[in-house]
């Protein structure tokens, strides 16, 4: 079974996770949804309380086929400042494993700490700045280069899962994903 981790921090835009871990959840991936401080009750960009399955400190040497990180301020930049995570990313980068961040995350996290260096990604408009070393593509939903897929935003969340699903279970699952949520 593909697997796919989903950090999420305070401040995590609420309809960027929810759709990720609901679309892949629903494609039949396991999804585990850790929170990068020392609690699992997350309060998410609009206030939405979100309960992690675990700490990430507790699932640090796991493998993952992707990790998944949503976007939201100030979730973004807790996700950009978690030592954890950035080794976790690191870790995963090296095997090839999918990097994928949606709104202010491509920049803030991935951008950050070099992960996009002569790669194409996209962000929410405004934090192009941080795409450090990439090419900003302003004009697609999704960007997909080698092991990074970056997407825009909440509204590009949809577009985003699916293209996520696609690539752990193939465009089948995807699409059968897809038609049943009526996209």
């Amino acid at each position: 079974m593909a697997t796919l981790l989903v950090p999420i921090a305070d401040g995590s835009e609420e309809i960027e996770a929810i759709t990720i871990i609901d679309v892949l959840r629903r494609g039949g991936v396991e999804v585990v949804v850790a929170s990068v401080h020392d609690h699992q009750t997350i309060c998410a960009a609009r206030g939405t309380k979100i309960e992690a399955d675990v700490l990430l400190s507790d699932i640090q040497e796991r493998m993952f086929d992707a990790i998944a990180l949503p976007g939201g301020m100030p979730g973004a930049e807790n996700l950009r400042d978690s030592k954890l995570l950035v080794d976790i990313l690191e870790k995963h980068d090296i095997q090839d494993a999918l990097l994928s961040a949606i709104c202010a995350a491509p920049a803030l996290v991935l951008g950050t700490h070099g992960f996009l260096v002569d790669k194409q990604a996209t962000c929410y408009p405004g934090f192009e700045s941080g795409l450090i070393g990439a090419e900003y593509i302003s004009d697609q939903p999704v960007v997909m280069d080698d092991n990074i897929l970056t997407s825009q935003g909440p509204a590009t969340a949809m577009t985003f899962a699916l293209s996520l699903l696609a690539n752990l279970k193939g465009y089948d699952v995807a699409q059968e994903v897809a038609d049943a949520l009526l996209c």
